[in-house]
């Protein structure tokens, strides 16, 4: 079964078509002659021996009224090769009609039937009883009626009939479904022509893509070709914009290392020829020496954003990193940048995060760093459970540039390279969190945060309630051991 599937999988549709017709011809072949053919044998012995009954019919009452004769219109074989005849058991005597050759066993048979103690008519069959020729044998059907007089009525049929008949209803059998297989088979081969043509477009259109030649895809399904014609052509359209992207990207990268390194490189070439463009050696030096940290910001964040694309989740399941300590970490090292500017800190200790704590690290030193470059007093820092709020009291982002805040080189009004928040979606989507910037009254707040399913909402909700009931009791044993401290007090 495997290697007719391995087989079958290197074929075309339209030869994968004539092998499945071919499959379903010889099972229906098979089906036919194992199955159908004893079906179709019992079935036209039944039909007989039916028409033996029908024939009997109206005879039995002409005989029961006048015994010993045929009707004349009945004293020949009628079109369907039934032969009818008269046993009188008395007399020993057999008449029958057309004078069809009855043999000498078949007659002894006859005699023996008539035995039999029945009312009803009675079905038999009979072999190797030579026909006129004498030479072949057949198969001979029969019935038998006991009449009033006490005489047999018995209707013969050859089975050359039957063999007629049986041929007549194979042919028939087999013509409506050779009909059946054919219209199925028109039908199979318009439906797997409709799938090959549009294959056949897809196929051009991504071969186009593969090439960087313009392409079209005119595929207008409402099927699963025409979902995957319509992903194509949106991966197409992404796969644009992210190339145009990538382009201008690369030219912001260009533009920005080219500034400090013509800078640098025009201040060097002044000092050597004993110019100091700055006024003196040390400031010149001084101005170098700030376009170098420029520069190496720059390859820094470069290096980082590069480095994030790989960031995998590898963590261990479940939240393990205590944030609070990266956020102490990140403000003792970002609050020197501006003193004049207020921090406020809502921080609960014991919240934890998924993740590691670099990737997370520099999250946060982006997001502060950035509300420092647009802070007028204050900046705000909040952390509870699965969410983390930085926000600054600077001027509103457009909703132009709030949608495209974390995407990479796009800089803010007072933006340096256009990174940070790029590599700031970058760890959060990672982790499994969502980051969004949304502007207030006052200021504007990025927020992190993870959605928590129900089940995981309940839990949370049951641990607060726990620490709460702790809390609730610590609070009780304190204040009796302070009352118990004063009942003491005014006892001395």
């Amino acid at each position: 079964m495997k290697r007719l599937y391995l087989w079958l999988r290197e074929l075309s549709l339209t030869q994968q078509l004539m092998t499945i017709v071919f499959l379903v011809i010889s099972l229906f072949a098979i089906f036919m002659f194992t199955f159908l053919s004893p079906q179709i044998d019992v079935f036209t012995e039944n039909e007989m021996y039916r028409m033996l009954h029908s024939s009997q019919e109206s005879l039995v009452y002409y005989l029961d009224a006048y015994p010993n004769s045929f009707p004349k219109d009945k004293q020949q074989a009628d079109v369907t090769g039934i032969i009818q005849g008269l046993y009188n058991p008395y007399e020993d005597d057999f008449l029958f009609f057309n004078d069809y050759p009855v043999s000498l066993a078949l007659r002894q048979e006859i005699k023996m039937h008539c035995l039999d103690t029945y009312e009803t008519t009675k079905d038999y069959s009979f072999q190797n009883i030579n026909n006129a020729a004498g030479s072949e044998k057949e198969k001979v059907l029969y019935s038998m009626t006991r009449l009033k007089s006490g005489n047999f009525l018995v209707s013969l049929m050859p089975s050359a009939y039957e063999i007629q008949f049986r041929r007549l209803l194979v042919n028939n059998i087999v013509n409506i479904n050779i009909f059946i297989a054919g219209i199925l088979f028109f039908l199979l081969t318009i439906w797997v022509a409709s799938l090959i043509h549009p294959l056949n477009l897809i196929r051009a259109y991504i071969n186009k893509i593969k090439n960087d030649e313009p392409a079209n895809l005119n595929v207008n399904r409402r099927d699963e070709i025409g979902e995957v014609a319509e992903a194509l052509r949106a991966m197409d359209q992404q796969l644009q914009k992210q190339n145009r992207e990538k382009q201008e990207m690369i030219q912001n990268i260009s533009h920005d290392l080219k500034t400090p390194i013509a800078t640098i490189k025009s201040y060097g070439e002044s000092i050597k020829d004993g110019i100091y463009p700055y006024g003196t050696l040390e400031k010149s030096i001084d101005v170098i020496i700030e376009h170098a940290d420029r520069l190496e910001k720059k390859v820094r964040s470069l290096i980082a954003l590069n480095k994030m694309g790989y960031l995998l989740d590898e963590c261990e399941e479940g939240d393990h990193l205590l944030m609070c300590e990266v956020i102490d970490k990140v403000l003792l090292s970002l609050k020197v940048i501006r003193p004049e500017i207020t921090f406020e800190t809502d921080v609960e200790k014991d919240v934890y995060f998924h993740g590691d704590e670099d990737p997370w690290r520099i999250v946060v030193e982006n997001l502060v760093d950035n509300a420092l470059r647009y802070a007028k007093t204050t900046i705000q820092i909040r952390l509870h459970q699965n969410e983390l709020v930085v926000m600054n009291d600077g001027s509103t982002i457009s909703e132009e540039r709030l949608s495209k805040l974390f995407k990479p080189y796009e800089k803010g009004t007072n933006g340096q390279f256009g990174l940070g928040l790029s590599i700031v979606y970058k760890v959060v989507t990672t982790y499994g969190y969502k980051v969004e910037a949304e502007n207030l009254q006052d200021g504007v707040a990025f927020v992190i945060y993870k959605e928590v399913s129900k089940k995981e909402l309940r839990e949370l909700n049951k641990e607060k309630k726990k620490e709460n009931r702790e809390k609730n009791r610590e609070t009780r044993r304190l204040k009796k051991g302070d009352n118990h401290e004063a009942e003491n007090l005014s006892k001395q």
